[in-house]
């Protein structure tokens, strides 16, 4: 059991990560492991499930407690105000732990008389904070407006309105195992949901280092949508023994395990060789081979072409907000057309790797049309060698509500509602012409 010491430790390094990201832009990630090192295993979740809350639901707590305050206090008073906020109206956490505890982090920041005023706003929160959050718009109110108007173009305000209802939710965890024909005995084995792609689904798995085949390097951790744009490859390419076949920007590694376990020979470039540690320590664990080479790939030339390329390339993350709340704080309106001009280059670059006949993917987990269609658009427009291959609706698990057009295929995180969402994810299958 949690001591006072050991929950107030807890929500002090919870309230720095949520300056981080909120404040200075950092995603929360990048400072988590560090941040909590000193933690137990159950702190440490407990961290991540408040910073979370606070940043899935920052536009209905924020909302709540402009009804109780004259003026914003200080920075940091705020985001206390925030962090009690969110136990209270959405972590059923007891109001006193709550109060006492955010009191107590009003006075180590030294915040004087604002300790104060924490009190008597979390106070008022508690009493009337939940009747108010009855009455909220949810979706609307924690949703930036750029994207909200931008969803509401791409898919029209029912769909939009989905969307950003499945972000108010957790994600459960999918996995990946190694081998297909075995996918049916690890469901029995883990007690898992077999999701249609062939995903085992976990909706509290606890701590993923403990559950059975891990250390085996049975399988990894990878999201449902993400495992499309590797089984359209393989379903393209029929047998891959012995074929070659590029990964780029391919780090963690998940799609790369994927085309390896298939049997392919796999190159995976990534331009940052910390990434690439992390991918090949993964092959390790997973027992499987991999060519890994840092390079960036808008300039580097490999000695030899595939038969197929798979383009998963640096986007917006938008299609990824139930589990990275904070991608709502990273990306603005403005970061698009530099994303979507990156992605260009790193499809005109992929396209000189692919040989007569080979197949390209390209796909981004964002929700903006900007870095999924146009793109591959405009691509076409300036490169006749390739051409639209339709995709075998087989190759994503025969859901035909995740295919936009013949070529391509879009999921949203409203698909699989009942089963607890899925990424958002586009990908789009292309081939050169022989």
């Amino acid at each position: 059991m949690a001591t006072a010491g050991t929950s107030l430790n807890s929500r002090a390094v919870a309230l720095d990560l949520i300056e981080r990201s909120v404040r200075r832009y950092r995603p929360v990630d990048e400072n988590f492991a560090s941040a909590t090192a000193q933690l137990s295993a159950r702190d440490r979740a407990f961290v991540r499930l408040l910073v979370a809350t606070v940043l899935r639901r920052l536009g209905q707590i924020d909302s709540v407690l402009d009804k109780f305050l004259a003026s914003i206090p200080t920075p940091v008073a705020q985001d206390i105000l925030r962090l009690g906020a969110a136990q209270l109206l959405f972590l059923n956490t007891p109001p006193h732990a709550a109060l006492d505890t955010a009191v107590a982090l009003a006075k180590n920041r030294k915040l004087g008389r604002l300790s104060g005023l924490v009190n008597a706003v979390l106070h008022k929160v508690a009493d009337a904070g939940p009747g108010i959050c009855d009455r909220q718009d949810a979706p609307r109110l924690n949703t930036p407006g750029w994207l909200w108007k931008s969803w509401t173009k791409a898919y029209g305000s029912e769909t939009a309105r989905a969307i950003a209802m499945a972000h108010l939710s957790e994600a459960p965890l999918d996995i990946t195992v190694k081998y297909n024909a075995e996918y049916a005995e690890w469901a029995r084995r883990l007690g898992a949901e077999v999701m249609p792609t062939g995903s085992l689904r976990y909706t509290d798995p606890g701590r993923i280092e403990d559950l059975y085949g891990y250390h085996q390097g049975a399988w990894w951790v990878q999201d449902a949508a993400a495992t499309l744009p590797a089984r359209v490859l393989l379903h393209s390419l029929g047998n891959v023994q012995g074929k070659a076949v590029l990964d780029l920007c391919a780090a963690p590694g998940g799609k790369a395990a994927q085309l390896a376990a298939a049997g392919a020979q796999v190159t995976a470039a990534d331009v940052s060789q910390k990434r690439l540690t992390i991918l090949q320590k993964n092959f390790s664990r997973l027992k499987l081979h991999v060519n890994a080479v840092c390079e960036d790939v808008t300039v580097w030339t490999p000695s030899v072409s595939f038969d197929g390329v798979l383009v998963d390339a640096p986007c917006s993350a938008t299609g990824t907000i139930r589990r990275h709340p904070d991608v709502y704080f990273l990306k603005r309106k403005q970061d698009i057309p530099s994303f979507a001009a990156m992605q260009k280059s790193l499809l005109n670059s992929a396209s000189k790797m692919v040989r007569n006949g080979g197949y390209l993917v390209y796909t981004v987990c964002s929700l903006q049309s900007e870095e999924g269609p146009v793109v591959v658009d405009s691509f076409l427009a300036e490169n006749e060698a390739f051409q639209r291959v339709a995709i075998a609706l087989e190759a994503i698990g025969g859901e035909k509500g995740f295919l936009v057009s013949a070529n391509e295929f879009r999921t949203l995180p409203s698909h699989w509602q009942a089963r607890g969402g899925i990424d958002g994810f586009y990908g789009a299958l292309l081939q050169r012409r022989r």
